[in-house]
């Protein structure tokens, strides 16, 4: 019995890796569509999410009279805060790629120009420096630490 190869594709925010064609131009207009649909859908999760903490820790604040268990739900508060937090940065940068892709700037390094590649932007839809741009800024943050 012959076996089959299956490739499984990994899903960006639901949506398929883009599959350019031999010699297509690098962020051409269906490539653009494409990071846009991925960004907007990775926005959509993230305020989905974000009403999802208000409505429930509305309903969840309870005054505990125990301490420990007072102790407990504010550190459940604090932990969902601080993520409510890290993505509320993360909806600034997905807005501010959904920006570039309006002035045909997204997909270049900020620092030297050059192609960021799809690949890297499939990984990272809101990347603004290509792959060795990153390495240096990385190299010298881990230097002056």
């Amino acid at each position: 019995m012959a076996r089959t190869r299956t490739t499984v594709s990994k899903l960006i925010h639901g949506i398929e890796p883009y599959k350019p064609a031999k010699g297509e131009e690098y962020l051409n207009s269906n490539q653009q569509a494409h990071f846009r649909q991925i960004l907007e859908a990775w926005r959509d999760e993230l305020l989905a999410g974000s009403s999802k903490t208000v409505s429930s820790m509305q309903d969840e604040t309870i005054n505990h009279p125990d301490p420990t268990d007072r102790a407990s739900q504010e550190t459940e508060i604090s932990l969902e805060l601080r993520s409510r937090d890290r993505e509320r940065k993360l909806l600034k940068k997905i807005n501010e790629s959904l920006d570039l892709l309006e002035t045909d700037d997204y997909g270049y390094c900020e620092k030297c120009g050059i192609d960021i590649g799809l690949k890297r932007l499939e990984a990272r839809p809101t990347a603004t420096l290509c792959i060795d741009c990153k390495t240096l800024e990385e190299i010298r943050e881990r230097n002056q630490a």
